[in-house]
């Protein structure tokens, strides 16, 4: 995230949505329906707009469970996994997608080539004149905001 930048922490910079964004990016990438925001648990500090912490219920059309975790109050080394548990197996991402595990064994281990990649991938798409846009992680961020409850917590100090 953004440590020092006070402008994740005003009306509309997302808080701890803004890392987490990614992990919805996953979501909404390896899902093969919609999937839409039936409750969410905003934690916003006294003295800031967004939120410090979210808890956010999803499904999709055919009632699949989804949640995700964010939590910007996390003690310790930071936690930046995903695991998706399916009638199939548990997949599970971590070190920012960087290891890749299918029920529990390795299946990808790479170095963390995500910033030299997009910036690649921009290179590409500019020199095209192209772009890509995926709304659908902003919607479900938007979406928590607007069905979540909003809990007022104790002032957040970097």
């Amino acid at each position: 995230w953004h440590p020092g930048q006070t402008w994740i922490w005003e009306a509309g910079g997302l808080g701890v949505f803004d890392p987490g964004v990614n992990a919805l990016s996953i979501l909404t990438e390896i899902m093969p329906r919609e999937v839409f925001v039936t409750d969410a648990r905003l934690q916003v500090p006294a003295n800031v707009q967004s939120p410090v912490a979210a808890h956010m219920a999803m499904t999709d059309i055919d009632g699949t469970m989804i949640t995700a975790d964010f939590d910007f109050l996390q003690t310790g080394p930071q936690t930046w996994d995903i695991t998706v548990t399916a009638d199939q197996g548990v997949l599970r991402l971590s070190s920012g997608g960087a290891i890749i595990e299918i029920d529990g064994q390795p299946v990808v281990q790479a170095s963390d080539a995500e910033y030299p990649g997009l910036y690649a991938r921009f290179g590409q798409l500019i020199r095209a004149g192209k772009s890509e846009a995926d709304v659908r992680p902003l919607a479900l961020v938007a979406d928590a905001f607007l069905v979540g409850t909003r809990e007022l917590v104790e002032a957040f100090i970097e």
